[in-house]
């Protein structure tokens, strides 16, 4: 397999939601007939850490909402939000002057958390929301 091929491969892997990793493992596994072990290790830690085992699970995936903004900073609120979403300037400025708008459904929590950090430093008010 090329460079190209691999590096293409790894940017469209990159861009997968976690919904569609896990379908992505899931048609794996039963295509190659194995299964994923990564995952029993976490699930085992999991009970120990919660303490009980009807413990409610935590939110995995979050969609991260633009809720305001003051007018003073909106253009640099519409850059941060092309720079998440890849749209063009009409779309962004649109989606801004929509708020409160979903700007980025089913993040990991890590991504979640740079992106609403983004927004607050631009002056926007974000938050991520558990799904």
């Amino acid at each position: 397999m090329s460079e190209d091929k691999i590096q293409q491969l790894v940017d469209d892997l990159s861009n997968l939601t976690v919904l569609d990793l896990s379908k992505l493992k899931s048609a794996l596994e039963e295509t190659w007939g194995v299964e994923a072990a990564a995952a029993a290790p976490m699930m085992m830690a999991a009970p120990a850490a919660g303490g009980a085992a009807e413990a409610p699970a935590e939110s995995t995936e979050f969609d991260v909402i633009l809720d305001s903004f003051p007018a003073d900073k909106k253009i640099g609120i519409i850059k941060v939000v092309r720079e998440i979403t890849g749209l063009g300037l009409k779309e962004a400025k649109e989606l801004v002057e929509g708020a409160p708008k979903t700007l980025k459904e089913a993040a990991a929590k890590a991504e979640a958390d740079e992106i609403v950090k983004k927004l607050t430093d631009a002056g926007a008010k974000a938050t991520a929301k558990g799904v």
